[in-house]
């Protein structure tokens, strides 16, 4: 397990890749954003687009997977208070595949409550062009190490 201790301010952590296929834009798009360029291959407007494109809340799900994968899983989080600065910069298309990097901006123990603290992350995800195609600042509360688990 990871606790607020185990990160520090510069620390990089990769993302692995995940490749996005066009039913499942369509799919997420159909149930969450059915706009006609995330659903509608044939539609006027995705042509005048160049083509289907995963919804913005699709790639941010993705994303999310990838965090959940790289290290959220095995650390103490509590909950999320939100994120900041969600950009979409690029569209994501069918066949991408996606990968990014976290950088932790800043650890802070709780003055209201030591036993946790707040872990503040950069994220930026890119396809397999370069392009930067997502980017968020979140925050995280994290427990700290317990006492009987010091090294």
């Amino acid at each position: 397990m990871r606790y607020l201790e185990d990160f520090v301010a510069g620390q990089r952590i990769e993302l692995a890749p995940i490749t996005v296929q066009e039913p499942e834009i369509i799919e997420f798009a159909t149930r969450f954003d059915p706009q006609a360029f995330h659903v509608d291959p044939g539609h006027p407007t995705t042509l005048s687009l160049g083509g289907v494109m995963a919804s913005g809340w699709h790639t941010a799900a993705l994303f999310m997977r990838m965090i959940v994968d790289a290290y959220l899983a095995d650390t103490a989080v509590l909950t999320s208070p939100g994120v900041d600065e969600l950009r979409w910069l690029h569209p994501v298309r069918p066949g991408d595949t996606l990968c990014g990097e976290v950088i932790v901006e800043q650890v802070r123990i709780s003055e209201s409550k030591p036993d946790r603290g707040l872990l503040s992350t950069r994220v930026v995800l890119h396809n397999q062009s370069d392009e930067a195609v997502f980017s968020v600042k979140t925050l995280a509360f994290v427990l700290r190490r317990p006492a009987n688990e010091l090294p």
